[in-house]
Parts: structure tokens; C-alpha cells; sequence
């Protein structure tokens, strides 16, 4: 694991060596360089595999190809002897040099033949080319940057910054992404001169022109891709896909636990752990002190721990959001509103004291069916049948009496949520269940000045992703937007900066690209029989979970940050979004954020992840643009 950052045509080592300081943290271990005329690469290094020999930048037998990585390949062990048996030798027992032989065996397309989180930057002398390349879900981020005759790519932003040719102006595109979802769009930036390789992509940049291409797409969902098979066989399937996942992530040759919170996707990681190790297994749990008992699956966790007999840390965590927020805020390095990051970065900091390597439960939710949502589209096709009229009056009815709740399931959220979409069609209502802001509510809240610069359609993705759904089940259609779009661009960028920023190296094997084959392939009513979230994972480690944990219902890795916006965090709100602060930042209509803040603190409506939004802008805003005098709304 490791930051990389370098450049092609006008730089300089002192630039890659100011971009390397700013990646520290994602690689304390080590640090290494490779500059020769019109190109350097370099990277910091988070010593996991191989640490005697594996050292970055490596090159070649002729020194005509360099690499440098970000990641973890872990299928190298068997690429191996493919390519020794194809004449390559090799000199370290690294990923690394794997990576690098394949590009000499394959050319671009090694990345097709790679199963891991990557992503990794190759400079060929030869052709005068720097090829690049960014894993299947995004797991390991990729920005670059073009102009004034040179090309640079870091792991963050801030690298980038390093140089002084990059602005710094907003791409309020990207900001109206941002306000619907909670994140910026896959292939851009915050910053309108600064993008992002996209997910499963690689680009060649070579004599001043960059060449993209996409190397892997989410397997089609035409009829042909249903496996018809009952609901014993599918069950097998899912914990086979399940163990492969988890023992091709136990590759280490430093300490490795798992993030272990009680629910079913992190309790099946540690049930497969057992299955493929006798050795030692370490969980961390994190609880609230302040939360109420929904929060907290800590219980559930310790009935993991005792079955499968690991050495369990377990840590009751009272975060002063206060007082880390602005090292969250600088992590991102982009506005970022996904209230989770608290506690991830909570988590990541009491794990990184134990180990260097830690398993998640990241994408089990959209595996195998986890979230009530997906139960909202089946609901959703019959609610259609109902007459608008009754429809009309069911929205009415529940807008005047459903009161928020301050637990980890809010239905009378829920509720207004569904019932004022029901007159959208999918894959509309679906995507409207996921957005922070709708575009009417967008309307009210922004200024004409803002307003302004918004051309682009930004629930296109989704409809894109939903457009290709199999077995003829539009729920099959909700796993795949979530999976284009909610899980790399939130989750996954959420799990990378919240790590490393403890050098934390964090692995999903959920996210495994095989394991989604597998799991696609399989229809939505075998992943949720009767309606049953995650009923088929459940099923298949039925025979080794804690019968309390496969019965109680999700939680989710969240904190009350509805109940913190009326009590701790209320002053912090107050301050972020005051009414002189909100006038003078021009963006926001101030007496929409005020009635966004009355009806929270009243507990009318729940507006906890819209004010979360608001709040996290200004603090992005006073960080990143105000310090350095840049801001402006043009």
C-alpha cells in the first residue's frame, strides 16, 4: 500500500519531491524515486508484502520500465509461474514485479488479468509513455492533471496541488453532483482542471495526448446471465465466493485483523477466516457512548469473537467531532458529506494501533441485497397499481404525521421518501431514495448565481447502470446503480482516505470483482427470498453464525448524528451555517437553510444528512479555498 504521485514533459525532482511529502501518511515506511529527462515517479510506502525486496520504484532487467503501485494484487502467487514458465525472471517476491512483468508479457491489457485493488503508474522509456491504471471498483484512487506541456498523476489531491501551475476553481458541475449525492462524480474532480481515472479504466499518456480506455464493465444483466439453480446450490455458491474472496486477502507479512461490527457481512468474513486459518484472528469493535442502543451491534460482535475464539479489541469511542473534523475535511481533500466517516475514521485510528491491515464488510449490502431500498422497489411496483388519487392522499397523510426518529432507523423518513416518489417511475424513484437533495429541492436551496452553472444531467450514471439490469427484476437494476455509482464513489473513497489517514491498509472482499460475477449472476429473489434482506448470505454461513446475529436486523456502521445536531454539534451547525455566513458565501438561499435547521431542531423533519452537506461545504470551503484567498463563484 502506498501514495504514488509522478509526472511527464515539464517537471522537476523538487516538485516530485513535494508531491511525494504531501502522501506521507498513505506510505510512512519508505520512500523512493525514479527521475531521468522529461519524467519522474515515486512513491511512499506502506510496507505490507515482501518487505525485505520490495521497494518501489522497480524497474525492468534493461531499466527501459519503472512502476510504481498503490494496492494489492492478490492473485500474484498464481500469475507467477505463469509468467516464469513464459521466461520472465524474477528478482523479489513482490506484487509489484507481477504487475510489472505481465505489462512486458501483455501490454495494457495485464490489468485484465489482475484481481485486487490497484492502482499503478508505468513509465516506458522506450515509447516515451506512461501508462496508468485504476482497479474494477475504484478501490485505490487516481487523479491527474494536463497542461502547460506537462502531465501529472498523484493518490490525492493535495499532491497535485503541489505544482504551482494547477488552479484552483470550482467545477460546480461536480458541486451540484456532490449536493444530490453526497460525493463528486467518478471521473472529476472538485477541481474543474483536476480529474479522476474512473473505476476500471486505463490511459496511456504519450507525446501530449491521453488515451482512455475501459477494460471491464459489471457483467451483463440479459437473460442470459440467470443461473437457475435452487436456493441450496446458490447458497453454497455465495460463501464459496465468500471464502475465495477472504483467503486471497489474508496475503501479508505484517499484522492483520478485520473490522468486525456485528453484522452479518463482517461476521461471514471472520466465519471464512476460520475456515482457511487455525491462526490467529483479530477483531475490532467500536460502540458510542453517547448513542442509544440501535447503534450499537457491539453485543452481536462479542458473539462473533467468542464463537470463532479471536483476539477481540473492543473500544468505547465519544469522538470530539470538533476537534477532527478538520483532519477529515483535509483527508478528502473534496467536499464529502457521508456522516460514516466519523466513525470510520475512529475505527481506523484504534485498528491502526494493533495492525497494518485490516478486512471490511464494505459491499456486502450491495452483494447480496442488504439494504430496506431494495425492498422499497419491490413495494414500489405494486404501489404503481394504486390509483394516483389514493397515492396523492397516502403522500399527504404521511407528510403530516410521520415524526423522525433518532435511531438508526428512521421510517417516517422512509415513508415520505417513498411515498413522494410515487409517481416517478423507476429507475427515478429509486434514484430519488438515494439523493440528499432532490433537484425541486435543489431549486429552493441554491442561489440563481449557482444555479447558473449546472448543464449536466447528474442521475445519468444511475440510469445508465439501471438501464442493463437482468432477470427481468428491477431490483437486479438497484444493486447495479449502487454499484456504479453509491459504492465507489461514497464507500470506497470513504474506506481509502479514512484509513491511510492512520497508514491503515483496508481490504473488501466483497468487493472482489469475481465475487460480484458470482453474485449477479444470481437472481434478486434468490438473494432476498421473501423479501428477507440478505436472506441467501444468511443462509449460507446459517450452520457457523451466532443464531443472534443472523436474526437481528441491520444497523449499519452510522452514528446519531441527527440527535448530535440538536445537542453537541448543534453550536458547530449554528456557526457553519449562520445567516450572515450563508449570505456572504452566495451559494445558499438563507431562509431555505434556515427552514432546514427550524424544522430539524423542532424534530418536525429529520434534515440531519442535507444540514450534514451544507455543513461539511463551508468547512471544505474555509480549508481548501478561503486560506488561500481563491474563492469565488465563477
Amino acid at each position: 500500500m502506498c501514495g504514488i504521485a509522478g509526472y511527464v514533459g515539464d517537471g522537476s525532482p523538487d516538485l516530485l519531491a513535494t508531491m511525494l511529502a504531501h502522501l506521507e501518511h498513505r506510505g510512512p515506511d519508505d520512500r523512493g524515486a525514479h527521475v531521468e529527462p522529461g519524467a519522474g515517479i515515486g512513491m511512499t510506502r506502506l510496507a505490507i508484502i515482501d518487505l525485505a525486496t520490495g521497494r518501489q520504484p522497480m524497474s525492468n532487467d534493461d531499466g527501459s520500465l519503472h512502476i510504481v503501485f498503490n494496492g494489492e494484487i492478490y492473485n500474484y502467487r498464481e500469475l507467477r509461474p505463469l509468467l516464469e514458465a513464459g521466461g520472465y525472471r524474477f528478482r523479489t517476491q513482490s506484487d509489484t514485479e507481477v504487475i510489472l512483468r505481465a505489462y512486458e508479457a501483455y501490454g495494457e491489457a495485464c490489468v485484465e488479468r489482475l484481481r485486487g485493488m490497484f492502482a499503478f503508474a508505468i513509465w516506458d522509456r522506450r515509447r516515451r509513455a506512461l501508462f496508468i491504471a485504476r482497479d474494477r471498483l475504484g478501490k485505490k484512487p487516481l487523479f491527474y492533471w494536463q497542461g502547460a506541456g506537462c502531465f501529472l498523476f498523484a493518490s490525492e489531491i493535495k499532491s497535485l496541488l503541489a505544482h504551482p501551475g494547477i488552479g484552483r476553481a470550482v467545477d460546480w458541475s461536480a458541486f451540484h453532483t456532490f449536493l444530490a449525492y453526497g460525493y463528486t462524480p467518478e471521473a472529476r474532480s472538485i477541481y474543474t482542471e483536476i480529474a479522476k481515472l474512473p473505476p476500471a479504466h486505463t490511459a496511456l499518456y504519450r507525446d501530449g495526448a491521453l488515451t482512455i480506455r475501459r477494460y471491464w464493465h459489471l457483467p451483463s444483466g440479459g437473460s442470459a446471465a440467470a443461473v437457475r439453480i435452487d436456493a441450496a446450490e446458490a447458497a453454497a455458491r455465495a460463501r464459496a465466493a465468500v471464502r475465495e474472496a477472504v483467503r486471497l486477502r489474508l496475503e501479508s507479512d505484517v499484522p492483520l485483523g478485520v473490522f468486525l461490527s456485528g453484522g452479518i457481512d463482517s461476521s461471514a468474513i471472520v466465519a471464512s477466516m476460520r475456515d482457511v486459518t487455525s491462526g490467529r484472528i483479530a477483531t475490532f469493535s467500536i460502540g458510542f457512548g453517547a448513542a442509544t442502543a440501535s447503534f450499537d451491534e457491539r453485543p452481536y460482535a462479542r458473539l462473533v469473537a467468542r464463537r470463532f475464539e479471536t483476539d477481540h479489541h473492543e473500544e468505547v469511542l465519544e469522538p470530539v467531532v470538533t476537534d477532527i473534523l478538520p483532519a477529515i475535511v483535509r483527508h478528502f481533500d473534496e467536499p464529502f458529506a457521508d456522516s460514516s466517516a466519523i466513525p470510520t475514521f475512529a475505527v481506523a485510528n484504534a485498528t491502526a494501533r494493533h495492525v497494518k491491515v485490516a478486512l471490511s464488510g464494505i459491499g456486502g449490502d450491495e452483494a447480496f441485497g442488504g439494504y430496506p431500498r431494495y425492498l422499497g422497489v419491490r413495494v414500489a411496483q405494486r404501489y404503481a397499481r394504486i390509483p394516483r388519487p389514493l397515492r396523492a392522499l397516502a403522500e399527504r397523510v404521511v407528510g403530516a404525521v410521520a415524526r423522525d426518529s433518532e435511531g438508526s432507523r428512521n421510517l417516517a423518513d422512509w415513508a415520505r421518501r417513498f411515498t413522494s416518489a410515487g409517481n416517478v417511475p423507476l429507475p427515478g424513484s429509486y434514484i430519488g431514495w438515494t439523493r440528499f437533495f432532490s433537484e425541486p429541492a435543489l431549486a429552493r436551496l441554491v442561489t440563481p448565481g449557482l444555479a447558473e452553472f449546472w448543464k449536466d444531467d447528474v442521475d445519468e450514471p444511475a440510469r445508465a447502470a439501471f438501464a442493463d439490469h437482468g432477470h427481468d427484476d428491477p431490483v437486479d437494476g438497484a444493486f447495479r446503480i449502487d454499484l456504479t455509482t453509491y459504492v465507489p464513489n461514497d464507500l470506497l473513497v470513504m474506506a481509502d482516505r479514512m484509513s491511510m489517514a492512520h497508514s491503515l491498509e483496508l481490504r473488501a472482499p466483497f468487493c472482489d470483482h469475481a465475487l460480484l460475477e458470482t453474485s449477479l449472476a444470481l437472481a434478486p429473489a434468490l438473494k432476498m427470498p421473501r423479501g428477507r434482506l440478505k436472506g441467501l448470505l444468511k443462509r449460507a454461513f446459517a450452520d457457523v453464525l451466532p443464531r443472534e446475529v443472523l436474526a437481528h436486523r441491520k444497523q449499519g456502521f452510522m452514528i446519531p448524528l441527527g440527535r448530535w445536531l440538536r445537542t453537541d454539534l448543534k453550536p458547530l451547525m449554528e456557526e457553519l451555517l449562520s445567516p450572515d455566513r450563508v449570505r456572504r458565501r452566495g451559494l445558499f438561499a438563507v431562509a431555505e437553510v434556515e427552514a432546514l435547521k427550524r424544522e430539524h431542531l423542532s424534530g418536525v423533519h429529520g434534515h440531519a444528512d442535507r444540514l450534514w452537506a451544507l455543513m461539511m461545504t463551508e468547512a471544505w470551503m474555509r480549508d481548501r479555498l478561503d486560506a488561500s484567498g481563491l474563492w469565488r463563484l465563477s
